[in-house]
Formats: C-alpha cells, sequence, structure tokens
C-alpha cells in the first residue's frame, strides 16, 4: 500500500504516462475502443477499490494537488477557445443543457415517487438537495440543505449516492465518446456548428503551428500556475452568497483565459500538449478517490440515484432524436449538470480542445440555476407526501 503522498501522486503520473507511450509504441487495437485516458481512469478506480494507496495519508497531496491543476487546464485550454466563434452554439447550448436540468429533476421527482416507502417520507428534501447539486453543483446542494432542514441522515446518504455517481459518470461520458458517431447517425444530430467551431480552430493552429520547444512548454506551465494560485486566492475573497469559492474561482479563470487567448499567449505553441498533460494528470487524480467500496453503504439510495440516472439518459435521448442534439453537447450538458463547472471540460475537450468554453460557459448556467431547479422539485415532492 503507498503511503506517502509524493509517491502516490509520482504513481498516478507515471502510470497515465506508461498508457499513452504504449499506445504509440504499439498501436493496439484495443485503444480503439479504449482510448488511453478512459482506461487511465478505469485503472485508477480499480486500484483505488483495492486499497493500493491508503486514502487517508495520501488525502493531503491530493487536497494539495488536484484543484490547482484542475484550474490550471481549464485556463490552458481556453487559450484556444474563440468565445465569437462559441457564439454561433449559444441557443443551442442553452437548451441542450436546460434539457438536460428537467430530465434530471423529472428523474428525481419520479424516483421519490417509487422509493419514499424505502427511504422515508422526509428523504424529499435530501432529494431536493442532491436534485440541485445535479444541476448546478455543491454549492447549491449546501445551500438546498440549509432552505430545507435537511435530516443530517439523509444528506449524508445523499452525498455518498453524489460523490459515487459523479465518478461513475465521468468514466462512462469518456467511455462512449467513440460512439459518438453512431449516436449522431441514430439521431440525425445537426454537427454542422459544432464541427465548423473545431475546423476554425483547428485551421488557426495549423497556419501559426510552431514546433514545442522548451520555452513555451515551460511558459505556458509557470503562466497556468500563477493563474489558478491567484484566482483561487481572489475566489476565497471574492466569495458571497451563492457564488462560493469554486463558481468564482472558474468565472476569473475562464475571464483570463479568454483574454490571454486574444493576446500572443493564445498563439504559442504548446498548448496542446500542456492541456493533454493537465488532463491525463487530473483525471487520473479524480480516478484514485473513486473507489467503489462505499457502494454498500447506502443501497436504496444508490438504488433511487440509479433510477435518476436512467430516466435523465433515456428523455435526453428522446429529446436529441426530436432536436437532432449531438453526443458531445449531450454527454458535455450531462457533466456540466451533475459534475458543475470545473468537471464538464473535461468531456468537451476529449472530443476536441476547442469545445472546452461549451462545458465552462454550461457548468456556469447550472451553479445560476441549480437552486431554482432544486427548490421547484421539492415544491413538486411535497405533493406525493
Amino acid at each position: 500500500m503507498i503511503t506517502r503522498g509524493f509517491t502516490y501522486i509520482a504513481f498516478l503520473v507515471f502510470f497515465a504516462a506508461m498508457l499513452v507511450a504504449v499506445k504509440k509504441a504499439t498501436n493496439w487495437k484495443i485503444f480503439n475502443f479504449v482510448p488511453p485516458i478512459v482506461m487511465v481512469y478505469l485503472f485508477n478506480m480499480f486500484f483505488c477499490t483495492i486499497n493500493l494507496w491508503n486514502m487517508g495519508e495520501t488525502s493531503a497531496a491530493y487536497s494539495a494537488t488536484k484543484n490547482n491543476l484542475l484550474y490550471a487546464m481549464i485556463f490552458v485550454m481556453l487559450l484556444r477557445c474563440d468565445f465569437r466563434k462559441l457564439a454561433k452554439l449559444g441557443g443551442r447550448m442553452i437548451a441542450i443543457f436546460i434539457g438536460g436540468a428537467i430530465s434530471i429533476s423529472l428523474g428525481f421527482i419520479v424516483s421519490f415517487v417509487l422509493f419514499k416507502g424505502v427511504l422515508g417520507v422526509d428523504s424529499w428534501r435530501a432529494m431536493a438537495a442532491l436534485c440541485a447539486s445535479w444541476v448546478g453543483g455543491s454549492g447549491n446542494m449546501a445551500a438546498i440543505q440549509d432552505a430545507l432542514l435537511v435530516p443530517e441522515a439523509d444528506f449524508g446518504a445523499a452525498l455518498i449516492v453524489d460523490t459515487i455517481y459523479y465518478s461513475i459518470w465521468i468514466a462512462l461520458l469518456l467511455i462512449i465518446i467513440p460512439l459518438a458517431s453512431k449516436w449522431n447517425k441514430a439521431v440525425k444530430a445537426d454537427t454542422s456548428k459544432l464541427e465548423a467551431v473545431a475546423a476554425a480552430t483547428n485551421a488557426e493552429i495549423d497556419k501559426e503551428r510552431k514546433s514545442v520547444d522548451f520555452s513555451s512548454l515551460f511558459t505556458l506551465l509557470g503562466i497556468s500556475l500563477i493563474i489558478s494560485a491567484i484566482c483561487q486566492n481572489l475566489g476565497g475573497v471574492l466569495a458571497y452568497g451563492l457564488l462560493d469559492k469554486g463558481t468564482i474561482t472558474v468565472l476569473l479563470v475562464t475571464a483570463l483565459g479568454l483574454i490571454a487567448a486574444m493576446s500572443p499567449i493564445g498563439k504559442m505553441a504548446a498548448i496542446e500538449e500542456m492541456s493533454n498533460i493537465y488532463l491525463y494528470v487530473v483525471i487520473s487524480l479524480l480516478a484514485s478517490r473513486a473507489g467503489l467500496n462505499e457502494l454498500l453503504a447506502a443501497p436504496m439510495w444508490l438504488a433511487s440515484g440509479l433510477f435518476v440516472l436512467i430516466i435523465h439518459v433515456i428523455v435526453m435521448f428522446l429529446l436529441s432524436k426530436l432536436f437532432h442534439w449531438d453526443l458531445c453537447m449531450v454527454s458535455t450538458a450531462s457533466l456540466a449538470n451533475i459534475g458543475g463547472p470545473a468537471s464538464a471540460p473535461i468531456v468537451a475537450s476529449a472530443y476536441d480542445v476547442s469545445y472546452a468554453g461549451i462545458g465552462v460557459l454550461m457548468g456556469v448556467l447550472g451553479a445560476a440555476l441549480g437552486n431554482i431547479f432544486g427548490l421547484g422539485v421539492a415544491s413538486i415532492m411535497q405533493l406525493f407526501v
């Protein structure tokens, strides 16, 4: 068992790097079905489950690393993001996100009706808090807990559901990326505007492509880390009410990333390479705390959460059939709901680095609407008590 924090971080980075190296050296066909980024997540979930590292003794290293690198990653990814191009997707982005929020809310209402007998008639309070989290984020969950006076026992069970399914959901959304073409064909998705964003961005990159060198990599590393530090410090100072530290930090990182994208920094070499390094390390860190040991802790709560996700998937597929939504946007909206603004860019950028801004925008929208949906669902649930 790994107990030292540095050894734990070193192993995660080493393992991710080796998977990338093996793919490049062998080009095995299995990587066409399960990309290295997915393998990183699945293997680290397995390592966590079998207790390859001590969760308690490595928690300080995790806490000191994850958010710091996550915000640095978002900043670097946004350097290839032109919101003037993304503006063409504005109405579509909002519609798909709202569709995800409505499908999740519907899932909670139906799940409460079915499971209130085993979870208790007052479980609507915790389920409404969890709904707020799955539309906006953990800040919304805390706000609804306070507003609805959620019992501690129920809130603890809801937290288990939130933690476990968040981890599993990221893995599943990454796994289904190779199925995007089949989904898009089945729903007759209109991907023209989305592809135009990627094509325009990639054309600019090819036009100004420079060889990756030590200077560009080191400069991006230094700038992104100091931006992460500054924004987190300011986020703690500026946090107020519903705008918690995490939301403020994402907004600040986003603003600085967009400004930098229009400066010479946005034309630097190595942005894609630096983005991918951050992405693999952040994915490794997230998966390393996603063990499945807690699945037996609250079985009926987990069953109710699974039912919500099933309804979410079914409704989103039907809406995609009706409005021809592509899998990239649907997956990004789904994680923007369930994960929040810091997580959504992970899935979006796995399709194309230039899509990172889509995830940020959807996630920020969720943070703004989470409490509204949570309180609305709570009001409807009370009708069935």
